[in-house]
This record gives C-alpha cells, sequence and structure tokens, in this order.
C-alpha cells in the first residue's frame, strides 16, 4: 500500500481499530512482537523486515480513524462516517475526453500559461470561439491536468440548456461534499455560494455560457471564491468575457490548419494519422469542405469510413453543394443517411435523453423494435453521439440543434405536426389548441414533454391525451398542488415509469395509449377520478 501510495499516487485512509496509531508508527506491543517473532524466524531478510517497519512508521503517522479516541460514539456511525469520507474521495474530478486528438498541445500550454499554474492568485480564463471548434474538449484537458491540485473542483457541463438554480445547487454541493437543499430562486442562490464558498480554493469550469446573467449567477465576483482558485469558461459570445474586473484573459479557438485537419479526417476515416494511398485525393476534397472545423471533420470522417471510392465521390459531391460556410447542411447529411431506426434513436437522444443512461432507455427503444444495440453502435461509429464511460449519452449541442431543426423542418414549422415535442411551451401550445378544437391530424406526435403550473392545466391532459394515439413517450413535470390533484391517466397500457432512476412496470386493464412504452411524471397523481 505504501509503494503505490508513493509511486501511484494512491491514498492510504487508515482505521486504527483496537489499535493506537502510535502502536502502528513505533511498532510497539502486538506490531512489536510480531516483528521480533519474523526475524527470529529468519524466514525473511533484514531489508524485508527494514521495509515493513518504514511502512508501518508512515502509515501510523496518517490522519485516520482512531476508534478508541472516540469511546462515546458507536460503531453503527463510525462505519457511516468512513464510508461517506471514502465515497467522497473516490468521486474523481478526471473529466473523459477523445482519444482523437489533433493539435491540442499549443492550445493547452498557452491556456495553463494564462491560468498560472503555480501562482496562488485567483485567476479567470475565457475560451471563445464558434460551435464545433473544440472549446469545452480543450477546456476539459485543461481541468484535468489541474484538478490534481485541487480538493475542491466542479464541471457545470451544458450552462446554455441548464436551469441557474440548479447549477448553483449542483455548485455548491459539489464544493460542500455534501447535498445542499433544492435552491428557490436565483439570489438564495448567489449568497449561498458568496457565503459559503468565499474560503474554498476552487476549480471550476463553466462550459457553453452564452447570457451575462449565467456569469452573474454563478461566479459574480472573484471574492466569491478563496483565494489561488482557477475558474475556466468556454463561450461563443466573447462579449459575455468583456468584464475586466472579472476575466483575467481571453482565448480564441479558430479553425484548425490543412494539415492537422487531415490528421483529424483520417483518424476518424481511417483509424490511423493519414490516408490510405488510394484515397488520398478524395481526403483531401472532404478536409476542404470541412473547413477547418473539428466536428465536421470528426462527422464526415465516421461517415465515410469503410464505404467505396464511389460512394466517397457521390457523398462529397453531395456535400460540395454547399458553401464553404453552411457547416450545419453539411452535418445535416450525416444525418439523413441513417436508416429509421437510426434516426428515431438520434431524434429521441436529440430531444429528451442527453445525459440519460442507455441502459435505462434501451428498453424502450427495444419494445419499439428500434434494434437499439446496433443502431447506437451505428450512431457512435458515425461520430454522431458518444456514450461516456458511465453510460451516459452524449450529443454535441451543435448536433442537437440540427436534429430538432430537421425535425420542425419536416413538419412544416407545424409544432402539433411534429412527431417529438420537446419544448413545454410548444405542448402546452398543442394542448390549448386542441381543446379548443383547432387542431387536427396531431395523431403523428410520438414524444411530448409537458410542464403544468396550474392545476387547471390537467384538463388539458384529460381532454387531449387519448387523442396522441402514436405516443409512445411522455414526461410531465407538474407540481404537489398540495395533493389534491387527481389522476387523469384512468387507464394506460403497459408503459415505463421514470422517476429518480426507479422503474415500475404497470399494467391497466383498457387502453388508451396503446403505445405509451415511457412515463415520467413528476408528482404523479395520486387519487383516481
Amino acid at each position: 500500500m505504501v509503494e503505490g501510495k508513493n509511486t501511484r499516487r494512491h491514498k492510504i485512509m487508515p482505521i486504527f481499530y483496537n489499535v493506537t496509531p502510535s502502536e502502528v508508527k513505533y511498532q510497539t506491543d502486538h506490531y512489536g512482537n510480531a516483528i521480533v517473532s519474523h526475524a527470529n524466524k529468519k524466514r525473511f531478510d533484514d531489508e524485508t523486515i527494514n521495509n515493513w517497519k518504514a511502512a508501518l512508521n508512515e502509515v501510523g503517522a496518517l490522519k485516520g480513524w482512531d476508534f478508541q479516541s472516540m469511546p462515546n460514539r458507536g460503531k453503527g456511525e463510525f462505519v457511516k462516517e468512513i464510508v461517506n469520507n471514502v465515497l467522497t474521495e473516490l468521486k474523481t474530478a478526471y473529466l473523459e475526453v477523445s482519444d482523437c486528438l489533433v493539435e491540442v498541445d499549443n492550445h493547452v500550454d498557452e491556456i495553463m500559461r494564462m491560468i498560472c499554474t503555480h501562482n496562488h492568485e485567483t485567476k479567470i480564463i475565457g475560451i471563445h470561439g464558434i460551435g464545433g471548434m473544440g472549446k469545452t474538449t480543450l477546456a476539459q484537458i485543461v481541468y484535468n491536468q489541474l484538478s490534481d491540485d485541487f480538493s475542491n473542483c466542479c464541471f457545470l457541463s451544458n450552462i446554455r440548456e441548464t436551469e441557474i438554480t440548479r447549477l448553483q445547487n449542483q455548485l455548491i454541493s459539489n464544493i460542500l461534499k455534501k447535498r445542499w437543499p433544492d435552491i428557490n430562486n436565483i439570489m438564495e442562490g448567489k449568497k449561498v455560494i458568496k457565503e459559503r464558498l468565499c474560503c474554498k480554493t476552487v476549480l471550476l469550469l463553466l462550459d457553453d455560457v452564452d447570457e451575462a446573467s449565467q456569469l452573474d449567477a454563478l461566479v459574480q465576483k472573484r471574492e466569491w471564491f478563496g483565494k489561488g482558485s482557477k475558474i475556466i469558461i468556454t463561450t461563443r459570445d466573447r462579449g459575455i468575457l468583456n468584464v475586466p474586473t472579472l476575466v483575467d484573459w481571453t482565448y480564441e479557438l479558430i479553425g484548425m490548419d490543412f494539415d492537422h485537419s487531415l490528421q483529424l479526417f483520417s483518424k476518424h476515416a481511417f483509424r490511423r494519422d493519414y490516408p490510405i494511398e488510394q484515397y488520398i485525393f478524395h481526403s483531401k476534397r472532404a478536409v476542404n469542405i470541412c473547413s477547418g472545423l473539428p466536428l465536421a471533420l470528426e462527422v464526415i470522417g465516421s461517415l465515410l469510413s469503410g464505404k467505396s471510392i464511389e460512394e466517397w465521390d457521390a457523398t462529397l459531391k453531395e456535400l460540395e453543394e454547399f458553401p464553404h460556410e453552411d457547416v450545419q447542411k453539411k452535418l445535416m447529411i450525416s444525418i439523413k443517411a441513417l436508416n429509421e431506426d437510426q434516426r428515431n434513436i438520434f431524434f429521441d437522444i436529440a430531444c429528451f435523453f442527453i445525459g440519460i443512461d442507455k441502459r435505462i432507455v434501451i428498453y424502450m427503444w427495444e419494445n419499439c423494435k428500434f434494434l437499439p444495440q446496433q443502431s447506437l453502435n451505428t450512431l457512435q461509429q458515425r461520430s454522431l453521439i458518444k456514450i461516456k464511460e458511465d453510460n451516459r449519452l452524449w450529443m454535441h449541442d451543435w448536433l442537437r440543434n440540427i436534429g430538432r431543426n430537421l425535425i420542425q423542418q419536416g413538419s412544416g414549422w407545424q409544432p402539433e405536426k411534429q412527431r417529438w415535442v420537446w419544448t413545454h411551451a410548444q405542448a402546452l401550445e398543442i394542448m390549448e389548441k386542441m381543446q379548443m378544437g383547432g387542431v387536427h391530424g396531431i395523431g403523428s406526435i410520438e414524444a411530448i414533454c409537458l410542464k403544468l403550473d396550474e392545476i387547471s392545466q390537467y384538463s388539458l391532459i384529460k381532454e387531449c391525451l387519448a387523442s396522441l394515439s402514436n405516443l409512445r413517450f411522455l414526461q410531465v413535470d407538474s407540481k404537489d398542488f398540495d395533493g389534491i390533484t387527481k389522476s387523469v391517466l384512468t387507464q394506460v397500457s403497459g408503459f415505463l415509469t421514470y422517476q429518480c432512476s426507479n422503474f415500475v412496470q404497470t399494467t391497466f386493464s383498457k387502453l388508451i395509449l396503446p403505445e405509451l412504452r415511457w412515463l415520467s411524471w413528476r408528482y404523479f397523481p395520486r387519487l383516481l377520478s
């Protein structure tokens, strides 16, 4: 253990049970007798025994738990404290990054210089550039390099899409290493951050900030955090970083040069750093199409991987129809090349399942006959999604937005004709139109997300839900309403309930939503009509 601590940076957390730290450190009583016994038996040489003594001396000097020094504490309380501390230590700050990286060292070195790693002053650095340029990946690499020097680390991802109070709660909980009660409003969150974290030296990564109000709610002043804190911000909007009293340095991430672009493209198209000889000309065409954008190089390289020269030529001709700057249309081609099952799963993820464990969602897709294992493999191979080490689904926000845009285009920009309805506002608008009889043909909707802020809105569900005959996914965010609500789903087919990672299979007799496979309902009504 001591060797692992000294050579592989392992951590020892000693528990002194029925023995004192001094007995271990100085090898007295039982430890001393055992050492003398081994020495007398001559089964181990002097060097080995001396190594044991040195290791015991080092462990005995470490801070740990001494059960004998806490006579008023029960064993259960003692064990609970140990478990909580061990779990906290196991929560690593390391962030997973792609293993297909090109030309990042110079960027990393420059940001590390800006952030002054050996300086004990607080530093706040902003990384800006267009979407798909690799800002998040670069920031994660810097975060990983710094994380070993900080005991208080926090990565706030996808800030653009996340409620501010949730982000404040996550920041407070991560740094204080305990679950913090829900934050009721932004001002309350700012007060807690300022008062509770001002003495904590933190490493903080704020990813994809798109409004000044988000920065104001999370890092309004550098004095909110302890001296020596390092804060990294990524954004597409350089103007957000234009706060001289807050942000020390800004770094613009621009497109890759041709040689590095060809290398990154080849990693995804050929699984090596350079093209196969017969594909060199076509690879250069593809690289020119991507205009130095890492996301496009990754996606288009993955799309062409394993295809014939003829298939490459046809795809590249289609890609070349768009202007160089119109990357979005080029990425759409990769999505349109998917088969029906793959598209369904891609759009499901884009609308509802980013950050969700794939092992949970896969049951719904299997029940819908979408062949999820094969489809997920294809989506990964084409770099349209990633599956993280903890099995959570991830998609770049550009690809997410392109997917949602394709859904809207396919419905003629009429929400009631979309197969996926992911915003609360659109869903409520559709329900209200249905109630007034002003919407027809809503049977195409397969997945919808609702938010009920008033008890009167339950009538919308009761009157309209049965009309959604093809609905397979329903998510409802509601309030408790003091327990007076009544169930509006009186009889529903077999469905999967998702609430706080608990899943229950429930069967009723009569079918009003025969295709429903997933129900996520916060504060599901408990009383039957």
